[in-house]
């Protein structure tokens, strides 16, 4: 064949491959946590794929997504070793995404449009996945959350179909334990999240404890190399204080932004130190806020 041809067909297969991009992003992020840890396992069944016979596969995206989730449970089992050494709360990467305004009437944009990962994945069900076990993780994630059959996803974990199907059942009884409760529209979250910010913008500590849930939990997570919370903050009147007095001094930027898929607030103290903050809301109220400030979990965070 000609070197013509097998460019063509290079191009061909490179398209392809993108097609299944932005799933396969989502598949590994959600195994690892780490949005440079899935780009990475992006990136190498990327590689592998350009070592076998693509015409030989008959479902693409299966056999990269399989491919994907052997790569990411490999990564998840260093991760959770390491993640024991961290230091204070552990929070995962946040994936963040602007809020644009439809150019004809400049009211906040819906976020369905602007999203690149589904709501889902909040980084407060990220953390309750940590209570799992590497294999119970892949499997609820797998078939759960991604529709993939138990049978592929056997093929992944290196399980049988049915101990999956016991792990994935397993796993989703905790996740439903655990996973803190959200009950919100798009317009909810919004109204919610911008009472929280007019509140803290405003010192109204009165205002900030209405806005917040009875038994609201806050987490900060910033690795050791920024100042942190030391531990999880616990009920409303104590995390309102927290918080305000955490903003003294004022920030020099606080905006709003999506956070994995919900309502979120991009914030830059007066230290120049960047935040990213996530929130669970329900009956409209703040239940979770996790507070994301390790820099190097925010390297991927667009500011322009």
């Amino acid at each position: 064949m000609s070197g013509g041809g097998s460019d063509l067909e290079a191009e061909a297969l490179a398209a392809r491959f993108e097609e299944h991009r932005r799933h396969l992003e989502h598949v590994a992020y959600a195994v690892t946590g780490s949005m440079a840890a899935a780009e990475d396992c992006v990136q190498e069944a990327w590689l592998r794929l350009q070592r076998v016979d693509a015409d030989e596969i008959r479902d693409l995206r299966a056999w990269l997504t399989t491919t994907v989730g052997h790569l990411a449970l490999d990564q998840l089992g260093s991760a959770q070793a390491r993640r024991e050494r961290y230091v204070g709360t552990w929070l995962p990467e946040p994936v963040v995404e602007p809020i644009v305004p439809p150019p004809s009437t400049g009211a906040l944009g819906d976020p369905v449009d602007r999203v690149t990962l589904d709501e889902s994945l909040s980084l407060a069900l990220l953390v309750v996945l940590e209570r799992l076990s590497p294999a119970q993780r892949v499997a609820y994630l797998l078939h759960d959350v991604f529709g993939m059959p138990f049978d592929e996803v056997a093929d992944v974990v290196g399980r049988s179909p049915a101990a999956v199907r016991q792990l994935a059942s397993r796993a989703r009884r905790d996740v439903r334990r655990h996973q803190p409760r959200a009950h919100a529209t798009d317009a909810e979250q919004r109204e919610v999240v911008e009472a929280f910010v007019a509140a803290c913008a405003g010192g109204d500590l009165g205002a900030l404890v209405s806005v917040l849930d009875p038994q609201v939990l806050l987490r900060s997570d910033g690795g050791g190399k920024v100042s942190s919370l030391r531990g999880v903050q616990q009920g409303s009147e104590q995390v309102a204080r927290v918080l305000l007095g955490f903003l003294r001094k004022p920030p020099l930027e606080m905006r709003p932004v999506l956070v994995n898929g919900s309502f979120g607030v991009l914030a830059r103290d007066w230290a120049g130190v960047l935040s990213v903050v996530s929130f669970v809301v329900s009956d409209g109220r703040v239940v979770v806020i996790d507070i994301v400030r390790n820099p190097d979990k925010l390297d991927g965070v667009d500011e322009a």
